[in-house]
């Protein structure tokens, strides 16, 4: 792997001599999200594999080609997960993908983001050079935390070659109970759920049903059920599973998609807009056409953010745009990783 390696380096140092924008790819589960992608293709597909996994350790290291699904088989027979429950999107995801879009899925508010389970990468950036940041062990705490810049940068700091995280043991038992409810109690009740001592592992709310899912120790479990009442749902895996990897129906038209981050207690938006409701009311998927200007000022006036996911128009921005102190520091966070602007140009709207 140390010749592809070197092989990638070089077209990196070539296309920074050059002036050549490089798009950088997996298996592109992901590719319809962020900016527009141009440039010559870097796939990373050949480099693949796990370098090393100690189960006791609850440490991982995979080089970013490798299939999602293959590292998540892997953990499975050690009765281990990655804890941020990553979207697939596609059967050919990839961690490095995963890593780049620094996407979760829903047991994010209550595990950790992508980001928070990352102990270490190693990258080349766009001047070439083979680098390493963090380590392989969870104490390694160390500098700067580089490694975790790379989580959600979209491929525009660097290209991912080797990252460590830290993996959990799955959970014993774990049941998905059922209400009805309207939107505006279902977010009062995720919150409220939320600042108790129960194993919530996923919240879901979508016209007019509320789904929460329990994870944990068999005891734990049984008691939170009893003190949450609901109808016990079946086969809930297969709907969690559709909810992460955006495979029920109301997220298979081409209509715009929209990310819609707030405050979990925020009220009931009143967007005219189908949603979906996650992460205890963080994160509220809405679809349709939206005058894009309103949308983002209203969601900025509760301290949120929206996102252009899947399909609309991205030459308007696919995401919220920011403060200025906080794009001065991207832009600086660029000059030093990629001074050429030839890694995944366009990908995400500061870097154009």
């Amino acid at each position: 792997m140390e010749n592809l390696i070197q092989s990638l380096t070089e077209r990196v140092k070539q296309a920074a001599s050059n002036n050549t924008p490089l798009a950088i790819h997996g298996g592109n589960s992901k590719s319809f999200y962020g900016g527009a992608i141009r440039g010559d293709a870097l796939d990373l597909r050949a480099y693949t594999g796990i370098i090393d996994y100690e189960p006791k350790e609850l440490v991982l290291t995979v080089r970013a080609g490798t299939p999602l699904q293959e590292i998540e088989t892997a953990l499975e027979a050690a009765g281990q997960m990655l804890p941020f429950e990553p979207p697939y999107y596609a059967d050919t995801a990839t961690i490095g993908g995963t890593v780049a879009t620094g996407l979760s899925g829903p047991r994010r508010p209550y595990t950790g983001a992508v980001r928070d389970f990352v102990l270490g990468t190693r990258i080349i950036n766009g001047k070439g050079e083979d680098l390493s940041f963090g380590g392989r062990v969870i104490k390694n705490v160390a500098g700067y935390d580089v490694s975790r810049l790379m989580t959600g940068a979209m491929g525009t700091l660097g290209v991912l070659l080797d990252i460590s995280f830290k993996v959990l043991p799955k959970p014993t038992d774990e049941i998905t109970l059922r209400f009805e409810m309207d939107e505006a109690t279902a977010i009062q009740r995720f919150n409220e759920w939320a600042g108790k001592p129960l194993p919530i592992s996923a919240t879901s709310w979508h016209q007019g049903v509320a789904m929460v899912r329990l994870s944990g120790a068999a005891a734990g479990v049984k008691a939170a059920r009893e003190k949450l009442g609901g109808e016990a749902v079946a086969d809930a895996q297969a709907f969690w599973r559709d909810l992460r990897d955006h495979r029920a129906p109301f997220f298979e038209d081409a209509e715009p998609l929209r990310r819609l981050s707030v405050p979990s207690t925020t009220s009931p938006l009143s967007l005219d807009l189908p949603q979906w409701i996650e992460w205890g009311g963080a994160l509220r998927w809405v679809k349709g056409a939206a005058d894009v200007k309103v949308l983002r000022e209203k969601i900025a006036s509760v301290g949120g953010h929206a996102t252009l996911f899947r399909h609309g128009d991205k030459s308007v921005g696919v995401f919220h745009p920011l403060a200025p102190v906080l794009a001065k520091i991207h832009v600086n966070l660029k000059a030093a990783f990629d001074p050429d602007n030839i890694l995944n140009p366009g990908r995400m709207d500061n870097f154009s």
